[in-house]
């Protein structure tokens, strides 16, 4: 039986009449091939979490997102595994799947971004490119396999090359928060990883000259030259863009390990996004502001030693500070960058008078719940200016453990305050939030539950917005006491506006919920139910 032509190509790769010069030869496809499995795993997990990042940013509910990317991904693989034996030539199949892996991978984020902002679609493209990587991927080891065992390398074991895959995986999954998406961002980096793809497969051209062709040579060629043009103007491709996805000028755009931050301006209209979600609109964030602070600083009996977890913009801050009687404040923010910004930034930091820099604020850069635990002080007011619970990692933060936690750190007739979504777009959320406080364990009344206070608020960027107050001990007066100079200040709270958000109309009014826990997350489908219900 005659050998394969495969086989009979492959080894005249790398004949020689010197048997050293046959060994060395074998020995450098070998090599190269074990470092292409590598290369090629930290492509794919990349990838893999680009698409997932970019779920999560563009479609919401994190959880759910990386949910549903892995399962693709990892189905589509199994499919492109099954396929592979229907590759009769394996390095020439390795290759282009290299080529067109550079070309789907690494446009995954720019096609999916500007079909986003031009159509404000992206469920389409980013799974059909999905889909497309996952079975490219699925395509590589099985033929990397089959290539070692073509080439007779010696002691060839399938386990050595999964071993580098996985190898390949773990730095991918490291490098990914600690470097790529803080110094690449997300376009640059899917690029950057398409051009990778594309140079494990020029080196495969060339080492395996003899096995490839010259069509192959010719789209690699342009698929690489595209690409490299499309990295070096990486940054005009964000631009554009976020110039369509957002109505304002963009003067800052950042990517954190946390989240991507954009803030907007139009003449002296200031705007914050996190994760292309709106944070505030310095044209109306007062009236959030005033109205989460200042009911809860009003009501508490002492008011020296407050703490703010979340608001790293530091506009909390400013309210907080404007009461004379406060000693000193703790700020709680997961993401460094963000109370950096708005702490240093010549545009930023005037939006909440210098807060940051005030000398009786203290800023803890750490995640909140380990915050808690590990924390031993005592404050008099503690204020949860958090962003909405749309996934579980946000939603523990609302739990009645949480709450449980963090009442230890309130004083005896301290009061906390917590912003807690639209009553009437997240109806059901809201009121999770509510009756979670209520069901919380209360130190000083063992089975009593804290007492709470529910009001709302008209915001122009929002819509209505909810807060709740709560407390181990209801307080003696709900009559809004601010000092004279204080309330002279102030452009949206009064008195009058104070008994009013404590009134709610039936459509946003109570409502059967459950009690949202980490075991049950009731809140986060609460949340996702109800907005979708407004707006999808």
């Amino acid at each position: 039986m005659s050998p394969e032509p495969q086989v009979q190509t492959t080894e005249s790769a790398g004949a020689s009449t010197d048997p050293l010069a046959a060994a060395k030869s074998l020995r450098l496809r070998e090599a190269w091939l074990l470092v292409a499995t590598f290369l090629v795993a930290v492509a794919g997990l990349i990838y893999e979490l680009i698409a997932a990042t970019l779920s999560s940013y563009l479609l919401g509910d994190s959880v759910r997102q990386f949910s549903y990317v892995i399962g693709v991904f990892l189905s589509s693989m199994g499919l492109g595994a099954w396929l592979s034996r229907y590759v009769e030539r394996p390095m020439a199949g390795f290759v282009w799947a290299q080529i067109l892996l550079g070309i789907a991978g690494g446009f995954m984020a720019p096609a999916v971004f500007l079909t986003f902002a031009w159509m404000e679609s992206v469920s389409l493209p980013l799974y059909g490119l999905l889909i497309t990587v996952g079975l490219l991927s699925g395509l590589e080891i099985p033929l990397i396999a089959r290539v070692l065992k073509d080439i007779g390398a010696p002691e060839f074991r399938f386990e050595n090359v999964l071993s580098v895959d996985y190898i390949g995986a773990l730095v991918a999954s490291l490098a990914f928060p600690l470097l790529i998406i803080p110094h690449l961002g997300l376009m640059a980096g899917s690029l950057a990883f398409g051009a990778l793809n594309l140079g494990v497969a020029g080196l495969s051209l060339w080492i395996f000259r003899r096995d490839t062709s010259r069509a192959q040579l010719g789209v690699w060629a342009i698929a690489l030259l595209v690409t490299l043009v499309a990295l070096w103007q990486a940054e005009r491709l964000v631009s554009v863009t976020e110039s369509n996805l957002f109505e304002d000028d963009i003067i800052l755009s950042e990517a954190t390990p946390y989240q991507q931050i954009t803030v907007t301006r139009y003449r002296d209209r200031t705007r914050l996004f996190l994760d292309y979600s709106i944070q505030f609109d310095s044209l109306d964030e007062y009236r959030y502001h005033e109205s989460l602070v200042h009911p809860a600083m009003s009501l508490a009996p002492r008011r020296k030693s407050v703490l703010i977890l979340g608001g790293g913009d530091g506009m909390a801050a400013r309210e907080v500070l404007r009461w004379a009687e406060v000693d000193e404040v703790t700020l709680v923010d997961l993401d460094p960058r963000v109370t950096e910004l708005f702490r240093d930034h010549p545009d930023l930091s005037p939006l909440n008078h210098g807060s940051l820099s005030d000398p009786r604020l203290e800023i803890k850069n750490v995640d909140a719940w380990r915050f808690v635990e590990g924390s031993s002080a005592v404050y008099d007011v503690i204020i949860i200016d958090l962003p909405d619970p749309k996934n579980l990692a946000l939603s523990k933060l609302y739990s009645r453990q949480f709450y449980g936690t963090l009442v230890e750190r309130l004083s005896a007739q301290g009061i906390m305050v917590t912003q807690a979504g639209s009553p009437l777009f997240a109806r059901e959320a809201f009121w999770s939030i509510n009756a979670t406080l209520q069901s919380s364990r209360n130190p000083q009344a063992p089975g009593a539950g804290l007492s709470t206070q529910p009001y709302h608020a008209y915001l122009p960027s929002f819509g209505d917005w909810g807060f709740v107050l709560a407390s181990p001990q209801k307080p003696a007066s709900t009559r809004l006491g601010l000092p004279v100079n204080l309330a002279a200040e102030l452009k949206y709270l009064t008195p009058e506006v104070w008994q009013a958000a404590q009134v709610f109309d039936p459509q946003s009014g109570p409502t059967p919920v459950a009690v949202n826990t980490v075991q049950s997350h009731a809140l986060v489908g609460y949340y996702l139910d109800g907005w979708a219900r407004w707006f999808e």
